[in-house]
Formats: C-alpha cells, structure tokens, sequence
C-alpha cells in the first residue's frame, strides 16, 4: 500500500470539495480543478477525503499517491496558500513591480520583464528579496524557478538568483602564478 496514498485528506470547515471525472477544491483563497488521474478512485465522507486504486498494477499504484498529493496540495492552497522566496544577490541587481509585470535588472544588457498572471502574487522587498505567492503550488514553483533560471547563482560568486537559503558551494578560482 502507498505510504502517501493511503492517507486520508482532512477537509477543514469552510473548503467544500466536489468529486466527479474532474475534482474541484473550493475554499476562502479561491477555487482549483483537477481531472482525476485514471486508475483510482476518490471518495468523501465525514469531512474526510480518501484514494482508493483499482489494483497493484504498477500504473495504478504511482497514480494512487499521485492523486493523493494534488488532492491534499489543493485544499491547503485553498486554505492556506504557498509561498516562494528567492533573493537577487549581485551588485546592481535589482526586482520591481510595475504593473503586471516583473523587471529585473541582473546584469544583462537589458531588463528582463516577466509578465505575472492574475493567479500569482509577487512581492518585492527592498529590491533585493522577492516572494512569489498563489494557491497553486505547481504554479508557484514553477514562476519562481523561471524567475531563478534568467540568471542561476554562479558558482564563483555567487551572484544571480537563488532561493532564500538555498546553499551555493563556491568554487576557487584560478590559482595564480608561484
């Protein structure tokens, strides 16, 4: 039996969830959908949400604590929401919202403007510090990783984008003339 798919999913008071072919999570933050992967069942019952699978069949069990998770990840962004933080580390560089949009300024010859969707919240402190927030976890990883890709932490300095307290191994640099 999975270990993550057989736990069941509490539903806190005010989420309301409703089951068919497509799943859909209704909290005080907003609302999220999911077509239900095939090969398990969903079942809801005393403010209780459970994934059942239709056999031991390799597919059915990776789907089984698949579903599991998306489930359980939609009703805490529902009620709770997900937050990334990263923060710009370079002299010069620097984040501000204007608008819908982001621009970065990390040392390129130009600034790079990330438009933000209506469903993702980015905040600036300080120019330096950024938080990507929203109720869907895949879409907040997946901004803030765009986000880190323009310009990923070198490995001499240090400089560029990271996540806050990510770790960066520095490498030494050329060893000079003896």
């Amino acid at each position: 039996m999975s270990r993550i798919g057989r736990l069941p999913i509490p539903v806190p008071s005010g989420v309301t969830v409703t089951l068919g072919d497509t799943i859909s999570v209704k909290g005080p933050k907003g609302q999220l959908s999911r077509v239900k992967v095939a090969g398990v069942d969903v079942a809801q019952s005393d403010g209780v949400v459970t994934v059942t699978r239709h056999s031991e069949h390799r597919t059915h069990k990776a789907a089984h604590g698949l579903m599991r998770a998306l489930i359980n990840n939609m009703v805490l962004g529902v009620t709770a929401g997900f937050e990334k933080k990263l923060e710009i580390i370079g002299v010069g560089y620097k984040a501000e919202v204007k608008g819908q949009e982001l621009v970065l300024n990390l040392g390129y010859s130009h600034q790079i403007r990330h438009a933000i969707p209506k469903s993702i919240k980015i905040v600036v402190d300080k120019g330096n510090k950024l938080s990507v927030s929203g109720i869907d976890k895949e879409e907040v990883g997946q901004h803030a990783a765009v986000i880190r890709g323009y310009r990923a932490p070198d490995s001499y300095k240090g400089k560029g984008v990271r996540y806050a307290g990510e770790y960066i191994r520095l490498k030494a640099g050329k060893a000079g003339k003896a």
